[in-house]
C-alpha cells in the first residue's frame, strides 16, 4: 500500500512539474497551423543520478515527458532536451550546469538542493523548475514557499520533517534501538539540516546517535563503518542524497557485514530502481 501511494505520488508530482516547465519556460502551446516554422524550445534536465541504462528509462523522466506530450509537446518533434548527469558527484554539477547554460536552454528542470544550487549559480535568468529537494527555504533555494522570488519555482518533498518518522519507524522495528548510527553526507547543505531534524528526533526518542559521515569519495564508507565495530550501535539509519543513493548497493553490503539493521529515506525519484 505505502509502495502504491508513493507511486501515485510520484506520478502526480512528475505530470505537475510537465506542467510547471510549460509555464515557466515555453509558455505558450505549439500551434498546430502555424504558418511559420517556430524556434523548438530546448529544456535542460540536470540530474544528479547516474543515466539508467538503455532502453529503461526512470519512471519519473518517462512521466514527465508524458506531461509534456500531453500538453503537445514531443521530444524529437517539437521539443529538444538536453539531459545532463552529475554521477551521484557533486563536483561535476557546476559544469553541467553551466554547459546548459551555453546553449541557452528555454527552462532547466533539476532535483536535488547541490543540483539546484549549481543551476541557480549558473544564470539568473533562466527559469529553474526544481523537484525532490527538502526545505528550499532552509537551503536557501528561494525566498519563501509563498513566494519564491527569483528564477526557481517547482515543488518541495520538505524531506527533512520526515526523518523524525523514520527514525520512529525504525525505532518501531527495533523496540531495543537504544543507539543508532546514521550514515550522511556532510557535504551536502540539505543533509546537514536532514542531520539536524533526526538529531532532534533521536532526543525525543531517547535514542543516541553516532555520526557517520561521508562526502562524496567512494572509499568514505569504508572508512565511516570501520568506527561501527568499535562502537557497536544498535542499528543503522540513511539519509539518501545523490552520493548515498548511488553507492546504496555497497552500504546495504557493508551493513549487512557489520549485522546491521537498517532504514532510512526510500531512493529518489531520480534513481535507478
Amino acid at each position: 500500500m505505502r509502495e502504491t501511494a508513493r507511486l501515485l505520488v510520484t506520478l502526480k508530482t512528475a505530470r505537475t512539474l510537465a506542467l510547471i516547465v510549460t509555464l515557466a519556460g515555453l509558455v505558450v502551446p505549439p500551434a498546430a497551423d502555424a504558418q511559420q516554422p517556430a524556434k523548438v524550445p530546448r529544456i535542460g534536465i540536470l540530474l544528479p543520478g547516474s543515466p539508467p541504462t538503455p532502453p529503461a528509462r526512470l519512471a519519473t523522466l518517462e512521466t514527465l515527458l508524458q506531461g509534456l506530450r500531453d500538453l503537445g509537446y514531443v521530444e524529437g518533434r517539437n521539443i529538444a532536451i538536453e539531459y545532463r548527469w552529475a554521477g551521484g558527484k557533486l563536483d561535476p554539477l557546476a559544469d553541467l550546469a553551466a554547459e546548459l547554460v551555453r546553449l541557452k536552454v528555454d527552462v532547466i528542470v533539476t532535483s536535488s538542493a547541490p543540483a539546484i544550487q549549481a543551476a541557480k549559480k549558473a544564470t539568473s535568468t533562466i527559469p529553474i523548475v526544481m523537484a525532490a529537494v527538502g526545505d528550499p527555504v532552509v537551503t536557501g533555494l528561494v525566498a519563501g514557499l509563498a513566494r519564491p522570488g527569483g528564477n526557481v519555482t517547482g515543488l518541495s518533498l520538505l524531506a527533512p520533517e520526515l526523518a523524525g518518522k523514520r527514525l520512529e519507524l525504525l525505532k518501531e522495528t527495533l523496540p531495543k534501538l537504544s543507539r543508532v548510527a546514521v550514515l550522511w553526507n556532510s557535504a551536502s547543505p540539505a543533509m546537514v539540516h536532514t542531520f539536524r531534524e533526526t538529531r532532534v528526533a533521536a532526543e525525543a526518542l531517547g535514542v543516541k546517535l553516532q555520526s557517520l559521515e561521508v562526502q562524496g569519495d567512494p572509499t568514505d564508507f569504508e572508512r565511516a563503518f570501520s568506527t561501527v565495530s568499535r562502537e557497536r550501535p544498535d542499528g543503522l539509519f540513511v539519509t539518501l542524497d545523490p552520493f548515498t543513493s548511488l553507492h546504496r548497493g555497497r552500504i546495504a553490503e557493508l551493513a549487512a557485514n557489520h549485522r546491521l539493521p537498517a532504514g532510512g529515506a526510500p531512493p529518489p525519484m531520480w534513481t535507478k530502481s
